[in-house]
């Protein structure tokens, strides 16, 4: 089923307020499952990216902090904390100037 035949059927569906009801609170639940997902997949250091609401902007950074509800992401403008859900994890184009040898966890590490 894709997703619009699902708004369709909201849309047109004559659903009962308890039945819209559970559909919000599926759809809450999702997104609460997304954004531990993505939580738990990223680390301080990460580079990620996410667009503004405030400027529509898309924006790069760092992860410098990862709370129960926020991550904290530093930019060339500031410190801007994020909801989970509206990151996205950016792959760092390796050279050996970025590349971190001696870091047993990094990938990059002989």
């Amino acid at each position: 089923m894709s997703v619009q035949s699902i708004n369709n059927e909201i849309i047109a569906g004559n659903f009962t307020n308890d039945e819209l009801n559970s559909i919000i609170n599926a759809v809450k639940f999702a997104r609460a499952r997304l954004a531990d997902k993505t939580k738990r997949s990223l680390f301080l250091g990460d580079l990620v990216q996410f667009t503004s609401t405030k400027t529509g902007r898309t924006l790069q950074g760092t992860v410098n902090k990862i709370a129960i509800k926020y991550i904290t992401v530093a930019t060339t403008t500031g410190l801007w904390r994020v909801p989970a859900s509206m990151l996205t994890s950016v792959q760092e184009e390796w050279t050996p100037d970025n590349a971190d040898f001696n870091d047993p966890g990094s990938r990059h590490h002989y």
